[in-house]
C-alpha cells in the first residue's frame, strides 16, 4: 500500500478514536455514579466501537460476503449515531457551563443527569429519523430550458440518477427498487453521473441486474464518480457496459441534435485535464459548436467556467450528497456554494446538482432527502 493511503487511513482513525473517547468521557461525567464494573464495559465497549468503521471498509475492500457486509453496516449505522452523540456531548458540556455561570438554578446538580439524559435522546431520535429519512426517496420534478434546443426534444422526459452507491449497504433490492421507480416514468432518457457503486468489493453484474429492466428509447448514460475510481475503473465499468448502460468516457454522442457528453472524474479534478479532456469533444467547426446544445454528465459541480467555454447548455452532477447530515450539510455548503444542491445557472451554463439516491457511510439523512429527478425538455 502506498504511503498516503496509510496516512490517512492514520488520520480517520486518530480523529475517530478522539470522537469516541469525548462521548465516553462526557457520558461517564455526568453519571458519576454509574457502577465501576459498568464503567469498565462502557470502556470496552467504546474502544471496539473506535475501531469498528475502518476495519470493516478496509475488510469490504477485499471481501464480499453476508458477515463482512452485517460488519459493514452495524460499523456505518453507528458512525453515524457517533456523530449525534459527539456534537450531543458538546452541547451537554456547554448547556451545564451556561447553567453554572448563570445561578439561574438552585441545585445545579440535581439537573445534570436530566440534562445530559434529555439531549441524548434527542440525539438517538435524531439518528433513527435519519435512517428512516434515508429510504424514502423522492421524485423531483424540473422544467429545464435548454437555448436552440432541438425541436425533437420539445417535451420530453429524462431521468437524473446519481450516488447510488450500489454496495454492502445499497444492495440489489435497493437498485431494483430505484430502476422500476424510475421505469414508471417512461423516461426518454437516463442520466447517470457518477458513483453508482460504493468503491467496494462485490457481485457486481448481481448489483447491477436490476438495470436489464430499464428501457429508455433515446439511451442510458453514464460517466464515472470518484467511487469508481477508488481501486480499478475498468472493473466497473466493463459491469456497467454489460448491462447496456453507454459509458461516456471523455466523450459525447449526438442524439438527434442534442450532444450528451460525459467526462472522467479524475480529468475533472484537473483545470488542465478538464480543458483538455473537453477540448477533445468539441465538434468540427466553431460554427456548430455555437449552435448545437449540449448536456455534460461531471459528477462534481466543479470546473463551471471551462464547462461554459466548452459551449455546454446543461451540466448535471452528484457527489455532494447536499451534505448528507447535519453539521456536514454546512461543510458542503461552504464548499460548493449554491451549487450544492438544485438548478442553478453559471453564465449561460444551467447546472443541476442532485442530493443523489444512495447514501456513503452511515445510511442516514438528516437536513437532505434523497431523491431521482425528473427533467421535462421545454
Amino acid at each position: 500500500m502506498k504511503a498516503w493511503p496509510v496516512f490517512a487511513i492514520l488520520v480517520i482513525q486518530g480523529l475517530l478514536f478522539l470522537a469516541h473517547w469525548f462521548v465516553y468521557s462526557t457520558f461517564i461525567a455526568f453519571w458519576p455514579g454509574l457502577a465501576p464494573a459498568g464503567t469498565a464495559e462502557l470502556r470496552i465497549a467504546m474502544l471496539v466501537l473506535a475501531f469498528s468503521f475502518v476495519v470493516a471498509s478496509l475488510l469490504s475492500f477485499r471481501y464480499s460476503n453476508p458477515l463482512v457486509r452485517a460488519i459493514y453496516w452495524a460499523a456505518a449505522v453507528w458512525l453515524g449515531f457517533l456523530n449525534f452523540f459527539f456534537w450531543a456531548s458538546v452541547l451537554i458540556r456547554l448547556a451545564w457551563f451556561a447553567v453554572r455561570i448563570s445561578h439561574l438554578v438552585a441545585n445545579s446538580a440535581a439537573i445534570r443527569a436530566p440534562l445530559a439524559a434529555t439531549i441524548y435522546t434527542i440525539a438517538a431520535l435524531t439518528g433513527i429519523y435519519g435512517l428512516i429519512n434515508a429510504r424514502i426517496i423522492r421524485v423531483r420534478r424540473v422544467a429545464v430550458h435548454i437555448p436552440d434546443l432541438p425541436q425533437a426534444w420539445h417535451g420530453r422526459k429524462g431521468v437524473l440518477l446519481s450516488d447510488l452507491h450500489l454496495g454492502p449497504i445499497n444492495g440489489v433490492r435497493f437498485c431494483r427498487r430505484l430502476v422500476a421507480l424510475v421505469s414508471s416514468f417512461h423516461p426518454d432518457v437516463v442520466f447517470l453521473p457518477g458513483d453508482l457503486f460504493d468503491g467496494t468489493k462485490g457481485d457486481l453484474d448481481r448489483l447491477l441486474s436490476p438495470f436489464h429492466q430499464l428501457s429508455a428509447p433515446l439511451g442510458t448514460y453514464f460517466s464515472t464518480g470518484n467511487h469508481e475510481e477508488f481501486t480499478s475503473p475498468a472493473l466497473y465499468i466493463e459491469a456497467i457496459k454489460r448491462v447496456g448502460v453507454r459509458v461516456l468516457a471523455n466523450e459525447q454522442v449526438v442524439v438527434d441534435g442534442l450532444r450528451i457528453a460525459g467526462v472522467l472524474y479524475h480529468d475533472s479534478s484537473s483545470p488542465l485535464h478538464m480543458r483538455a479532456a473537453l477540448s477533445g469533444m468539441r465538434p468540427e467547426s466553431l460554427e456548430n459548436e455555437r449552435t448545437q446544445p449540449g448536456i455534460l454528465l461531471n459528477h462534481a459541480p466543479t470546473r463551471l467556467p471551462i464547462v461554459e467555454q466548452a459551449g455546454f447548455s446543461l451540466q448535471l452532477s452528484g457527489h455532494t450528497h447536499g451534505g448528507q447530515f447535519v453539521p456536514y450539510t454546512w461543510i458542503t455548503r461552504r464548499i460548493y456554494g449554491r451549487f450544492t444542491r438544485g438548478l442553478h445557472r453559471f453564465g449561460s451554463l444551467q447546472v443541476y446538482t442532485s442530493t443523489g439516491a444512495g447514501t456513503w457511510g452511515p445510511p442516514m439523512r438528516v437536513g437532505t432527502r434523497p431523491e431521482i429527478v425528473l427533467l421535462e425538455f421545454i
